[in-house]
């Protein structure tokens, strides 16, 4: 099937079916443009601390007045914008308690250059084949655990992955406020990456990008 034209991909465009599930409006703009030049794009400052003993760092995220907000299963599928474009993708994500649709556009591995546009949908099985109907066949299908925290203004969240050590993420409203909060965590400027997890698979030798299901071993 010949791709559609372009998704757009904010909330004032995302509309209910006829039966409930959610629909995503098109429009002919002859593809998905560089979020750069869209307005409803976001910069993410957010930061990785890899290779941590997650129980160390729960108790210390805790200890410093933190709130635990609990642990989920993730699951998401990954598609190709332009194949071989490894620099931006759709992604399609049931976060335990939310589904999300998310265009993710990566400008450099600093805190904050990442941009994303996302929007809630309302289900997982759903949207996947909707985005199959419009001719985006998932890349991959991937899983994670996500123990997630706040902690004065910011998200953390410590992720356990297939086959690579736990790493805590640190989101906040600017880069200043993830340098600060990692600090308060005992962590210097020069231990933070922006890197992807793509990019932290790279580091073990493992090409996630050569990876079609990424799951938890059940036995």
């Amino acid at each position: 099937m010949a791709r559609a034209s372009a998704i757009v991909l904010n909330s004032s465009v995302t509309a209910t079916g006829r039966w409930g599930h959610p629909v995503i409006r098109r429009i002919r703009t002859g593809g998905l443009h560089r979020m750069a030049n869209q307005e409803n794009s976001v910069i993410e400052y957010e930061a990785k601390v890899l290779d941590i003993d997650p129980d160390q760092v729960a108790r210390r995220i805790l200890d410093k007045g933190g709130t635990d907000l609990g642990e989920v299963l993730q699951r998401r599928y990954v598609y190709d914008i332009e194949p071989g474009d490894a620099s931006r993708w759709v992604r399609l994500r049931d976060t335990g308690s939310a589904v999300t649709l998310t265009v993710k556009e990566i400008d450099s591995d600093a805190i904050g250059g990442t941009r994303e546009i996302e929007t809630e949908v309302g289900d997982f099985s759903t949207a996947n084949a909707l985005l199959g109907e419009l001719g985006y066949t998932p890349k991959a299908y991937q899983e994670n655990r996500r123990h997630s925290f706040t902690l004065d203004g910011a998200r953390l969240e410590i992720d356990t992955w297939p086959r690579i050590p736990a790493y805590l993420e640190i989101e906040a409203d600017s880069r200043a406020e993830v340098v600060r909060v990692a600090a308060l965590l005992g962590y210097t400027e020069a231990e933070l990456t922006g890197e992807n997890t793509t990019k932290v698979y790279d580091r073990h030798g493992i090409d996630l990008s050569a990876i079609a299901e990424l799951r938890f071993r059940t036995e």
